[in-house]
Order: structure tokens, then C-alpha cells, then sequence
């Protein structure tokens, strides 16, 4: 039996499976738990602890989640292999390449692309009281503000992802600016010349910012635990851009270990950075969000973290932010110091009172809500429709979009053209293959429901079950 020599204090403000959560996943860290001990049964350790089993079976939920433990059927819950890290910095070459063209898209009654939000989430009311409020009450914020982004929103914003993203910084860390788009192509611009590894399949905008930006791309394959440890050393490259706590398109959730093999390769030789884009994060539908890959390294780590509020509030408020390390500051600060920033101190403002009165993570917490009740319904309807022998969906646990798979179906292709046909627009998973498509899952395509009005998701489904019917079932 494992000595689990701590105690738990129930008139702490942390829940007790918090407590129970941070104690595991710290002795696992240090070693004290070494890969593949075996944990106490979760009876067994709620009577140890004198706590209720659900507590312990939360607590062990977050750590499998994460990647601190594996369950394994009728056998129980066992250490995985995590191995702390810490950092480095520097960089190296480049060629760029041509964007590729998409042709033009025919009108459709449901749209399932990626991108769309539901504006009628958007907190109209509170929103547009505090910009009035600032726009009769605050002329100054018509100057120019500090060019990293107002002292206050930065401040805010280094709390909010210290708490709900792991997130380890000073504010004079953060950079706000419009779009991670805009945020990228700076940072590119200070590591231009060097080599980047990239996610396969991927965003392929990000490798189109990189390039453009003086950043050559090398794309690595991603397996079910994210990017690939042998495939990024193979690669050669001094950069890794990556999304681990939602992989865009496939959804999945970089385990702990992964993570921290990413940090020994980018602490093996100095000038090697990882770009990690916090996609989705807050979208976690099972559990909170996993922390972030940054808060593993440090303040002073070899990542940069950027995240943006353009699905939590609207595409269209152009407001995000990166985290930078300590030499990659100072070399931003020497290359674009001067520039003026790119937001809104309007915005700003708004944003930094949405978020220090509380109304931001109210506003997510109905989101989730209301997101998760959609993502059940379409995934309900495609199952009644199609049957759950005939489909296959993944993606339900986070993210606002979800895979779907037509075994033995007449092929992606077919699978698209005849949803545009019956008035839906959606995108297949090859499509997001920048190399070796061959790689991709047959039969598969990408369902974003965020701008899916409820009541459409019967009208949805019909249509494309219509559509697909005869490939399915003849």
C-alpha cells in the first residue's frame, strides 16, 4: 500500500477534491509516486481520508484528465510517467510558401464552420453599459494608452489566467493586441529566419502567419496525445507551435507528460521556444480547464502563451493577448516598442471592468451551459437519425465542434459535396492535413455547432440525413 502522508482541511476555502487533486499530482511531480504504482481504491482512500468517495473519485478524474494517472478496467488507477521540466531560449532559417487559394462558397441554410459564435450569448446589456459608462465618464481614454495594453486590463488579465489557466506571469509580461493572428505574426517576426514545428493536421492560418513572416514550417504528426515527441526532434526545428489543451481539429488534450517532454526539448539547447495557442480552453464541458503548458515552465520558461476573447465574447472585438518570457520582451519591446497599440482603450477599459466585476466568468459559465445543451442535442439527433451503429462522433468533452465519422461511407468528399448540395456547409478532416493526407480518417468530417440555433439542429439533421441516407444505409 502507498503512504499518502497528507492531510486534508475542510475548513479550507479549496474544495476538498481540489486538496486531494493538488497533493496527488504533487507527489506524482516530485517522484514520490513513481510510474506505474498503483493508487489506493477510491473506498479505500475516502475511509483513509475520512472523505466522501465522490470526493476521491473527482479528485482521480482531474488526474486521469490530465495525464497524471491511467484507469484501467477492474484493475484500478495507475501513475503515469511525468518527469518535471524547466526552460530556455534563442533561434535559427526560413523559406516561405504560397498560401493555398479556397474557391468561393455557395450560400447554405446551416453553416458548420469553425469560426461562428452565437451572438445572441453576447452580454449586450452589461457590455453596453460599461462602454457608456466609460465613454460620458473616462475623454482620457481617447489618448493613447501604454503601448503593451492599459496597466489595469494587464493586471487583470495576469489574475484571470493565473487562476483559470495555470498561467505564471507579471503583467508587464503580457502584450494585449488585435487577434492571436496579429500577436503571432509579431512574435514570428522576432524569431524570423528560424524553423518551426507544426501541428499535423492543424490551423493552417498559423503556418500561413509563420511563413509569411519570415518563420519556415516543418509539419509533425500528431498522434492521441498531441504533437509527436520523435517527430519534433526529427524535424529539426528551433520552434514548436502547438495547442494542447484543445488540438484543433482532432479536440485532443495534451496529457501532463507530453507536456513536459515538449519542455525538455525546448530546455536541450538554448534559443528554442514553444508557441502554445490556448485554443478553446475555456470550453471544457467534463471538468475545468487543463492548465496551462506555460504555468509548467515558469514565467521565465521557453513558451509563449497566447489566448484570445474572440469565442468567449465576439470574433469582431479584436482583443487578445501573448505572454512573453523575460528575453523575448526585452527584444519586442527593442523591435516594436514604438508602435501604438492595436485595441481600443475603450475596449479595453471594458473588457478590464467585465473581468474585475465578475460578469466575464459569469457570462462563460452560461456559455458552457448553453454550449454543452447544444453539443448534446445535435449529438442526439445525429445518433437517433443515423443510429449509433451507423456514426461515430468525437469532441463531446470540449471545444465547439465535433468530428463525425460515416463508416464506410462514399468518402469525405462525397460526404461534403452532397451536405452543400442539401444546403449545409461543413469541411473534411483532410482538409486540415497540410502533409500526408493518406494519414487522415477516412469518412470524416468537422461539425462547428457555436452558431447553431437550437431550434435548427431537427431541421440540421434531417437535411443531412437525407443527404447522406443512401450512402448509409443502401
Amino acid at each position: 500500500m502507498i503512504d499518502l502522508t497528507f492531510a486534508l482541511d475542510g475548513a479550507a476555502q479549496a474544495p476538498l477534491y481540489e486538496q486531494l487533486y493538488g497533493a496527488l499530482a504533487g507527489q506524482i511531480r516530485s517522484g514520490r509516486l513513481r510510474a506505474g504504482e498503483r493508487l489506493p481504491g477510491k473506498r479505500s482512500l475516502a475511509g483513509q481520508l475520512a472523505v466522501a468517495v465522490n470526493t476521491v473519485d473527482t479528485a482521480y478524474q482531474m488526474l486521469v484528465a490530465e495525464g497524471y494517472l491511467e484507469a484501467r478496467p477492474k484493475s484500478g488507477f495507475f501513475v503515469l510517467e511525468v518527469a518535471d521540466t524547466l526552460p530556455r531560449r534563442d533561434a535559427p532559417k526560413a523559406v516561405p510558401a504560397p498560401a493555398p487559394v479556397r474557391p468561393p462558397e455557395m450560400p447554405v441554410r446551416f453553416d458548420l464552420s469553425t469560426g461562428g459564435v452565437d451572438t445572441a450569448l453576447f452580454p449586450f446589456r452589461t457590455w453596453g453599459r460599461i462602454q457608456k459608462e466609460l465613454l460620458y465618464a473616462s475623454p482620457e481614454l481617447l489618448s493613447h494608452g501604454h503601448r503593451q495594453g492599459d496597466p489595469e486590463l494587464r493586471r487583470e488579465l495576469a489574475e484571470y489566467l493565473r487562476s483559470y489557466r495555470g498561467v505564471v506571469c507579471d503583467p508587464d509580461q503580457i502584450v494585449v493586441g488585435a487577434g492571436v493572428e496579429y500577436l503571432l505574426g509579431l512574435v514570428a517576426q522576432l524569431l524570423r529566419g528560424g524553423t518551426a514545428a507544426i501541428e499535423n493536421p492543424g490551423y493552417v492560418r498559423s503556418r500561413t502567419i509563420l511563413e509569411n513572416s519570415g518563420v519556415a514550417c516543418r509539419c509533425v504528426d500528431i498522434d492521441g496525445s498531441g504533437l509527436s515527441p520523435e517527430g519534433l526532434e526529427a524535424s529539426g526545428a528551433g520552434l514548436c507551435y502547438v495547442t494542447p489543451s484543445h488540438h484543433f481539429p482532432t479536440g485532443v488534450t495534451m496529457p501532463v507528460g507530453r507536456r513536459a517532454q515538449l519542455l525538455r526539448w525546448a530546455s536541450a539547447q538554448p534559443g528554442r521556444y514553444i508557441l502554445e495557442d490556448d485554443y478553446d480552453a475555456e470550453f471544457r464541458f467534463d471538468m475545468r480547464p487543463v492548465p496551462s503548458l506555460q504555468g509548467m515552465a515558469g514565467p521565465e520558461g521557453p513558451v509563449v502563451y497566447l489566448c484570445t476573447f474572440s469565442k468567449s465574447l465576439a470574433p469582431s472585438i479584436r482583443i487578445a493577448c501573448m505572454v512573453l518570457p523575460g528575453p523575448l520582451l526585452e527584444r519586442y519591446r527593442g523591435a516594436f516598442g514604438s508602435y501604438a497599440n492595436t485595441v481600443s482603450r475603450f475596449e479595453q477599459q471594458t473588457l478590464y471592468r467585465f473581468l474585475k466585476e465578475g460578469y466575464f466568468t459569469r457570462h462563460l459559465a452560461r456559455m458552457r451551459g448553453a454550449y454543452k445543451v447544444r453539443m448534446e442535442k445535435l449529438a442526439s439527433a445525429l445518433e437517433t437519425a443515423f443510429g449509433r451503429e451507423h456514426i461515430q462522433l468525437q469532441g463531446r468533452h470540449t471545444g465547439l465542434h465535433l468530428l463525425l465519422t460515416l463508416p464506410g461511407g462514399p468518402g469525405e468528399a462525397a460526404l461534403a459535396a452532397s451536405a452543400l448540395a442539401a444546403g449545409v456547409r461543413l469541411r473534411g478532416l483532410s482538409e486540415y492535413y497540410m502533409e500526408r493526407r493518406e494519414n487522415c480518417p477516412p469518412n470524416t468530417v468537422v461539425l462547428g455547432y457555436a452558431s447553431l440555433r437550437d431550434e435548427d439542429i431537427f431541421a440540421l439533421v434531417e437535411a443531412l440525413k437525407k443527404a447522406w441516407g443512401s450512402h448509409t444505409f443502401s
